[in-house]
């Protein structure tokens, strides 16, 4: 049955969606890894301290309460965003959300701000190619780009900072926070609305 938001988009299961998250994740790596080797590219460097923490925070939170800001101010972007995370997340129950923190913060982090960046020349042109290309990623039907222009600018305000700190840690890092606040929140949010689903 269609999703009645959007036709375009069939619900998944709670199965379907782990499923295919794993998969997009093992596909993203492989490629920057292949990327990585085939093109010898220098990955950007990942160290793990307080001053990157710090960074991640800031952009993580920074993220959250601007994706909060649009989400009352811009109607398309909020039909746009309820599509989207309806079909990724509600399925899911709240022990899931750790993954859906986890692989794509990696993942992506990985390809589109590790490997890619450099490759493009680390610098704001190949911050702005590789943010379309992130945007492009969370396009799932005709209706939906309301979702990839606020992907894209998020790809934008992850990769300069990336840029900026050359510390791959900051992305992942508050890619990894976002995800996991934003979809709590959007559950809580919807919680009262769920049916119970058996299928898991």
């Amino acid at each position: 049955m269609a999703n009645p938001n959007n036709p375009e988009l069939e619900p998944l299961s709670r199965t379907q969606i782990l499923v295919f998250m794993g998969i997009t994740a093992i596909i993203l790596l492989a490629v920057a890894k292949i990327w990585q080797k085939l093109g010898s590219v220098q990955m950007l460097s990942i160290q793990f301290d307080t001053q990157a923490l710090l960074w991640s925070l800031g952009l993580a939170i920074s993220i959250i309460l601007t994706s909060g800001l649009i989400y009352r101010l811009w109607p398309g972007y909020r039909r746009s965003a309820d599509i989207y995370l309806e079909l990724v997340i509600k399925p899911l129950v709240w022990t899931d959300l750790i993954w859906l923190g986890l692989l794509p913060g990696l993942s992506e982090e990985l390809l589109f701000r590790g490997v890619m960046l450099p490759a493009l020349g680390l610098n704001v042109a190949a911050v702005a190619i590789s943010s379309i290309l992130f945007g492009v990623l969370h396009l799932s039907g005709s209706g939906q780009w309301p979702y990839v222009v606020w992907a894209t600018i998020i790809g934008f305000a992850l990769g300069y900072c990336a840029l900026v700190t050359g510390n791959l840690a900051v992305p992942v890092v508050a890619h990894i926070i976002t995800n996991l606040i934003s979809s709590s929140l959007w559950k809580a949010n919807h919680w009262q609305k769920e049916p119970i689903d058996s299928d898991n």
